[in-house]
């Protein structure tokens, strides 16, 4: 029950349809990306410019570092022999420059973790410890971004560079540069950008909107006419073969529908003509016996003989009649698909065996020698009933449309995977023209012949068929004046589909 809701729910949605799915694929390719390049443009600017600030603000800084180094603006040298000493407001004011140039704050830290300046002017004098701090006096320089508050947070330290007399001792970090800058231009540019790349993204996906639209009409419309041309041909508006050629795929569904038409058109031919054999087939007895019975009620005292005689006339005339329609009967009962077979594991020897034992009578009164030979004991899966008129069928043929003192041979083998059953005779075979047509129910290739022997038509196309549903093949060889060599191929073991 859940399933055929599942169903009914899933026939019932618009993306069934192909042109629903051109559509949604080319709007989810298009927009998708457009999303993605809006959100990568604006991302990678903010990260881009972060650094760029970072690295152009660090640069200033190590700058003025080296020029508080050099003036002493942290007071470590107490040395006579120290020569630049620029004025403090002129550094402070280079610090103030700074400050307000990238709109943030900077502290200068002693070694005592002492405030020496601060550009805002309220912690001077206080101690700051801090892990940025410390680890700036440990040899790390740190860089940090506040997204949520919007600044960069940095430390440069504040090397102590040794007169030349000390130059052996390595370089002591006298001090700190602990540095804010705001980032308020960046998220301003961000945000421009922002609602550019979205009035762009807009218009894009208008674009990409309409786009698909055209591009799903556009790409189903060669499947709109192959529905068109079949409709017509349903409706019986034209029976032509149809052509869409815009698309390989296209093209394969048309060929399968123009050969399906064929092999409609002559499964109906088939059938016009199976109906008009079967008319004449079953009216050639009727009339012949009416003939018959018309002659006799035309005469008075008929004598016994003669009555006799057209009695056995008509009598055989209704055997006639009802061969054909036991013929027809079994080939109805060959074509229904769903009929089952009764699949037993069967000696094909010693069935080969009994049906010759039944036709060789046959064979001695036009004194046709047959002869047997097996190559190799053949155990196979087989609907018993079906095997036996499949044999009965081509061995009475072969006898039947013989040369008197003529042959028949029948020789049964197998390998790994098939058995063959081939019955050759040295009769008077069949017209090259005609080798095509003998599976055609009630076709003959000598007419006159044909019923003056008592053939029906319909015995190779009921072979064919009983060779089919075992998943067989029926093959033939004949030269018209020598002989006819018909070979059966059957599987050993019966698959069912």
């Amino acid at each position: 029950m859940i399933a055929k809701i599942r169903d009914r729910l899933f026939s019932a949605l618009p993306l069934r349809s192909l042109r629903a799915r051109i559509f949604v694929l080319i709007l989810a390719v298009g927009i998708l990306p457009s999303v993605l390049m809006r959100y990568g443009i604006v991302e990678n600017y903010e990260e881009r410019a972060v650094e760029q600030r970072s690295t152009s603000v660090q640069n200033q800084l190590k700058i003025l570092a080296n020029q508080l180094t050099s003036n002493n603006y942290l007071g470590n040298y107490r040395s006579e022999e120290q020569t630049y000493r620029n004025s403090r407001e002129v550094i402070d004011a280079e610090l103030e420059l700074l400050s307000n140039l990238y709109e943030g704050r900077v502290m200068i830290i002693n070694s005592n973790f002492k405030v020496v300046q601060d550009t805002y002017g309220i912690s001077e004098g206080k101690t700051i410890i801090s892990e940025e701090v410390i680890r700036c006096f440990q040899g790390e320089n740190i860089s940090h971004y506040d997204q949520e508050h919007g600044y960069i947070e940095m430390t440069v330290p504040i090397m102590d560079n040794r007169p030349s007399g000390q130059e052996g001792e390595a370089a002591a970090i006298r001090g700190v540069m602990l540095t804010s800058i705001s980032t308020d231009s960046v998220a301003s540019t961000m945000e421009m950008m922002s609602r550019k790349a979205l009035i762009l993204e807009a218009l894009m996906i208008l674009v990409i909107f309409a786009l698909a639209i055209l591009l799903s009409i556009v790409l189903t419309k060669p499947l709109d006419r192959v529905t068109e041309a079949i409709n017509e041909v349903q409706a019986g508006y034209s029976d032509e073969s149809i052509s869409v050629s815009d698309y390989a795929e296209t093209e394969h569904i048309v060929d399968a529908f123009n050969q399906m038409i064929q092999r409609m058109r002559v499964l109906d031919e088939s059938r016009q003509e199976f109906v008009a054999n079967v008319s004449h087939e079953l009216k050639t007895p009727m009339a012949s016996m009416k003939v018959l019975a018309d002659s006799l009620m035309a005469q008075e005292n008929v004598p016994a003989e003669l009555y006799r005689e057209f009695m056995e006339d008509i009598v055989s005339e209704i055997d006639r009649e009802n061969q054909i329609i036991t013929d027809l009967l079994a080939l109805v009962k060959m074509d229904k698909k769903v009929q089952d077979l009764n699949v037993v594991s069967l000696n094909i020897n010693d069935l080969t065996e009994l049906i010759l034992k039944r036709l060789r009578p046959i064979a001695r009164r036009k004194d046709v020698e047959v002869v047997f030979e097996s190559i190799r004991p053949v155990i196979a899966e087989v609907d018993e009933v079906k095997m036996t008129l499949i044999m009965t069928n081509l061995v009475e043929n072969a006898i039947k449309y013989n040369k008197d003192h003529g042959w028949v041979k029948v020789v049964l083998d197998a390998d790994h995977q098939f058995f063959t059953f081939q019955v050759s005779d040295s009769g008077i075979g069949i017209p090259e023209d005609a080798l095509a047509h003998i599976y055609e129910r009630f076709y003959r290739v000598d007419k006159s012949h044909s019923r003056e022997i008592g053939g029906t038509g319909l015995g190779l196309a009921i072979t064919k068929s009983a060779v089919l549903m075992h998943r067989g093949s029926i093959t033939v060889t004949s030269t018209e004046g020598e002989g006819t060599s018909f070979l059966v191929k059957i599987p050993l073991i019966y698959i069912a589909q």
